[in-house]
């Protein structure tokens, strides 16, 4: 596909500099990228690039000053990194699959509805009394369970696995490998030392424009439902337990664990390898770093946590230190018992 530079600033409502007539049909990085790509500054660490690259057009800043003259021609817009994000996705809305109708051998159970435009791959299935809407796109090997309701422009990736029960929104993403609505770890034990499986007879909810990346796991409620709230993208390898509820507009990278009936608020942050405890509440705008565990609940919003277990980023780096300089601290007190003065420090 081919757009002019001034039709893609159009789309953007941005400004062009230059030619505006140039035809742009690929998206390349700044520092790679030759003529009729489209690239983006966002982060000014790559401005030298903007004075030598071969783009044909540039995604900028309104407010960046140039300090060389350029040959590409500039796209002005209040957000460069949003603005190549909506082309991005523009793209991928256009050219991810190209695919529409039935690959055989596919089932559908004759209770089941599915709207219009849409493309089921080869070996998918779908169970009974399932309400999947307009323009949804099943790779081959998905499996939908039974009373499932799936929402408009949602994509299902290869292998995933819908369990029965599952509400899934419009305009989602399960990638590859995913699996939503499995047991919850709901195990009682016994006088005799063994463990009871607690049935678990809930669902899993995943509200609009969710993201779910590859291999996660999302365990159904024992009761109720695990919420994911409206706007939150969850990781490639992502364990998230039962009756766990994440706010709107969260991201959870990979590796991260969040163990039964916490909630995490909106607009939060978990970053790689992150642990969260059970039956925890996380306020919005809360920030783990990675590798942190998480054991309590934190009630104020906007707090950065760190460390295992996680406190106040400050307070973790100033204790890092701290720990960093215990072996000298431990020589000077063991000299001071002696009553040798320790040497001092140059």
């Amino acid at each position: 596909m081919e757009f002019t530079v001034g039709q893609i600033a159009e789309v953007l409502r941005g400004a062009v500099e230059g030619d505006a007539s140039q035809r742009i049909d690929r998206l390349a990085k700044i520092e790679e990228a030759q003529t009729g790509a489209l690239s983006f500054l966002s982060n000014l660490k790559y401005e030298p690039h903007l004075y030598t690259t071969g783009a044909s057009a540039v995604i900028v800043s309104r407010t960046l000053e140039l300090k060389h003259p350029v040959t590409t021609a500039l796209i002005r817009v209040d957000d460069p990194y949003t603005s190549f994000t909506t082309l991005l996705e523009f793209y991928q809305q256009a050219t991810r699959t190209g695919k529409r109708g039935v690959e055989e051998p596919a089932y559908i159970a004759s209770s089941s509805t599915i709207g219009g435009n849409h493309y089921r791959g080869a070996f998918s299935y779908i169970g009974e009394n399932c309400q999947i809407g307009n323009d949804v796109v099943i790779f081959p090997h998905v499996f939908i369970g039974d009373r499932c309701k799936i929402g408009d422009g949602t994509i299902l990736y290869a292998g995933a696995k819908i369990y029965a029960e599952t509400v899934i929104g419009n305009r989602c993403t399960v990638h590859a490998g995913a699996v939503i609505g499995s047991d919850g770890f709901g195990f009682a034990p016994q006088p005799d030392g063994s463990y009871r499986t607690i049935p678990q007879i809930g669902n899993v909810v995943l509200e609009d424009n969710v993201s779910i990346g590859a291999n996660a796991t999302i365990d159904c409620a024992t009761m109720g439902s695990t919420i994911i709230r409206e706007g939150s993208k969850i990781d490639n390898l992502v364990q998230i337990a039962h009756n766990v509820e994440i706010g709107q507009h969260t991201v959870v990278a990979a590796q991260t664990g969040i163990s039964g009936s916490t909630k995490i608020g909106d607009n939060c942050v978990l970053a790689g390898q992150t642990g969260i405890a059970g039956h925890l509440t996380l306020a919005n705008r809360t920030t783990v770093t990675a590798q942190s565990g998480v054991g309590k609940s934190i009630k104020e919003e906007g707090i950065l946590l760190q460390g295992s277990p996680a406190f106040n980023l400050r307070d973790s780096l100033r204790a890092n230190a701290v720990f960093r300089h215990l072996p000298d601290l431990e020589r000077r007190l063991t000299l001071l018992e002696r009553g040798t003065n320790p040497p001092e420090k140059s």
